[in-house]
């Protein structure tokens, strides 16, 4: 037997257990990849849409930061600026477990500590609270938390429901007692952060930059909404884990901040637009101001002012007359009138038209100049009936020559832009309405055709009015107004806007000289031009008057009448640089569209000239001085890109941020650090550059002042985190 084992052949049962297991094996493996195969294939969606869900329950919205909208030389219009709600939990950091009697002798003992800790403090608080929040005194925040402390409440609102804090206010709560504590846990301050959108030069275009919903970051008018998308960027995803008992943060989806607008609102111009308006309106006790600034060759909007008085008579940007206000653009359609008259060849230059006595019988209703009183103008040609502002004399010419065919007249308008719609981008923009035989809406009779070319029975926004003068001084080139020049974002422009052209010649090249001649007489002659109040002693401008009727609620009959004068032209008229319109609607005796609007025209025009300075160094008067201008301190390409156009000696740098030196010769730059981490030194830079270098660290900006940065909150070379916010001092 023992032989018989001996003999027998080794392995054979071992090696059928070990094929056993290989089959069992790759049977597992086989398994393994169909699974594999079949969640990658019949069975993907469903993960996929599992995986999408327990992302988006865990997932955490990251919004992205609003860019911001900056004037034609940088500076900040509108950018969003920390608030801050404030909320009370007098049950902060309670005991978890009061079910038992030793949790409720703990849990009694614990609230017994709270009260008499808030309690003692509670004096120092409410006077600190008084002074960063003046709506209550000291009283009424001590009784206002000793309310909430009897109740125990666990979210109590600090502070009226309206009312946010600001950097510097959050700042001054964060050292009062019990709020200083570094635990959040333990102090029982709850704070909601809210994005405030912020406009540091007031109300300067408030209408036209817009208006945003508050805490809902959502806009509502204006560029704010006009370019929402571009400013609002995409948001992205983040999820929070618990880590060694500190919460982390994980961006799953970064963030797209929104892009900048460099806009074409000059600070300067708009100021004094602003102020010569509201001066007049005041004068005039006005119910509505409107001025827009044009730079000729491109459109660009260089100021748009909104006014409409309050309650108390205080003037203030109510909304946006300027491109949502039809308005019966009174004498300065006249223009329009004659361009299309001269340019169908219908009438010429020579041609007379007698005015009679200043009243004239249009098919059964009396059409009156401005002079009747005194016994009208008599015979005038056709400059002169633009000069002295003829209703008889224009309307007569049109008349004569359009009223079997007034769809002719019509489609001249048309043809030479004053009715063209100009397809802004803004919500609520106003076409040009100019009535017809064939409109539905209106009746026609004889006398349409006469009123409309004088001004009345048409509805034109001041945006398409100065558009149609700036064709003129533009050499007959009809350019869209151009709000938005460029997209930038962390200081580089990433996209311009170029001019857009509407019309290449809104007329023939004669008419063209024809009318530019007509409308430098309005101004220039001493005797019968209307415009004549507008002019200047400094240089030429050219432009027209206009006066119409306004009836503010029963009609022209029983209604109250106000007037809406206005003045609209270009300047220097030899080659024009800007274009302007001046409207304003009231109710005060002796109505003149030259003796009301056209002087602040000119007062504006002037002030704006003034400004402009000559950078040709070869007329100053010390030939042996060098002019080296002081630069500041900030990114390198914009100093270079401005010493090169002054023609200032400088040594070029690589360096993208650098601080700067001048010497009698020119100007040096030295690298700026760099470091991301830190604190940098924003000593000496400009608002623009000192704001880019910050957010570039992820840091928020409070400016106060104008210049350069005096002083920083956070000294230079501190460690800084993202969403801390730096408060800058600037000084001239």
């Amino acid at each position: 037997m023992a032989q018989k084992n001996k003999n027998k052949k080794p392995g054979k049962i071992g090696s059928g257990k070990f094929a056993v297991l290989i089959i069992f094996v790759v049977l597992i493996c086989l398994g393994i990849l169909f699974l594999m195969l079949k969640t990658m294939t019949v069975d993907r969606e469903k993960w996929v849409q599992l995986r999408q869900s327990e992302f988006e329950r865990d997932s955490i919205v990251e919004p992205a930061k609003r860019g911001n909208i900056l004037s034609d030389q940088g500076e900040l219009l509108a950018s969003n600026l920390p608030k801050y709600k404030i909320y009370f939990d007098f049950l902060a950091g309670q005991p978890t477990d009061t079910t038992d009697e030793r949790g409720k002798a703990k849990y009694r003992k614990y609230l017994q500590e709270r009260d008499s800790t808030i309690l003692a403090e509670l004096p120092t608080i409410a006077a600190g609270l008084a002074e960063i929040c003046p709506v209550r005194d000291s009283l009424g925040h001590y009784e206002h938390i000793l309310k909430g402390l009897k109740a125990h409440k666990r979210h109590y609102n600090l502070f009226p429901n309206y009312y946010k804090l600001n950097y510097l206010q959050h700042a001054a709560l964060l050292k009062l007692p019990i709020f200083n504590m570094k635990s959040r846990n333990r102090s029982g301050l709850i704070e909601e952060q809210q994005n405030n959108r912020e406009k540091p030069f007031g109300s300067l275009a408030r209408r036209t930059l817009g208006e945003m919903f508050g805490a809902k970051d959502s806009a509502r008018s204006g560029m704010e909404l006009a370019y929402d998308t571009l400013l609002r960027g995409k948001p992205g995803m983040k999820h929070i884990r618990r880590i060694r008992s500190r919460n982390v943060d994980f961006i799953d989806i970064p963030p797209i901040d929104g892009y900048d607008l460099v806009s074409t609102i000059n600070v300067s111009m708009q100021d004094i637009c602003e102020t010569a308006l509201k001066e007049k309106l005041k004068e005039l006790k006005a119910s509505m101001g409107v001025c827009i600034l044009m730079e000729t060759k491109t459109g660009d909007v260089k100021a748009i002012v909104n006014l409409a008085p309050d309650s108390a008579g205080n003037y203030y940007e109510e909304r946006n007359f300027a491109l949502a206000a039809l308005m019966e653009p009174g004498s300065t359609f006249k223009t329009a009138s004659i361009m299309v008259a001269l340019d169908d060849g219908e009438i010429k230059m020579t041609d007379k038209v007698d005015t009679g006595c200043g009243i004239y019988n249009m098919y059964g209703a009396k059409m009156k100049d401005s002079n009747w009183s005194r016994g009208g103008c008599g015979v005038l040609d056709v400059t002169y009936a633009v000069v002295r502002s003829s209703n008889i004399g224009v309307s007569r010419l049109i008349d004569e020559h359009y009223h079997n065919n007034p769809e002719r007249f019509i489609a001249g308008l048309k043809r030479v832009g004053i009715g063209q719609p100009l397809g802004l981008p803004f919500a609520g923009m106003a076409n040009p309405r100019i009535i017809g035989p064939d409109d539905p809406y209106t009746y026609w009779s004889g006398t349409s055709l006469p009123w409309m070319s004088i001004g009345y029975g048409t509805q034109i926004p001041p945006i398409s009015t100065v558009t149609f003068y700036n064709a003129i001084a533009n050499n007959g080139r009809m350019v869209r107004p151009r709000f938005v020049k460029a997209l930038s974002r962390d200081g580089e422009i990433v996209e311009e806007f170029p001019t857009e052209v509407i019309r290449e010649q809104i007329c023939k090249p004669q008419t063209l000289k024809d009318i530019r001649g007509i409308l430098y007489k309005v101004v220039n002659d001493p005797n019968y031009g209307t415009g004549r109040r507008a002019r200047s002693k400094h240089f030429s401008i050219s432009g027209k008057t206009g006066t119409a009727q306004v009836a503010m609620g029963g009609g022209y009959h029983n209604g109250r009448m106000e007037h809406l004068v206005s003045f609209c032209g270009f300047y220097p008229s030899e080659d024009p640089q800007y274009t302007c319109i001046v409207a304003i609607r009231t109710a005060a005796p002796g109505a003149s569209g030259g003796g009301m609007a056209g002087v602040v025209f000119k007062k504006i025009a002037e002030q704006v000239l003034s400004k402009q300075v000559t950078s040709n160094l070869a007329q100053a008067s010390d030939s042996t001085s060098v002019f080296v201008p002081v630069v500041k301190t900030g990114y390198t390409r914009a100093a270079e890109k401005a010493l090169s156009a002054l023609h200032v000696r400088y040594a070029p740098s690589d360096a993208a941020w650098t601080q700067t030196q001048t010497n009698g010769n020119g100007v040096t730059f030295t690298k700026m650090d760099t470091d991301t981490l830190h604190m940098p030194n924003l000593a000496g830079m400009g608002a623009r550059d000192a704001i880019f270098a910050l957010e570039s660290r992820g840091l928020r900006t409070l400016v106060r002042g104008c210049g350069t940065v005096a002083h920083q909150s956070i000294a230079a070379g501190s460690e800084v985190k993202k969403g801390q916010t730096v408060v800058l001092e600037l000084k001239n």
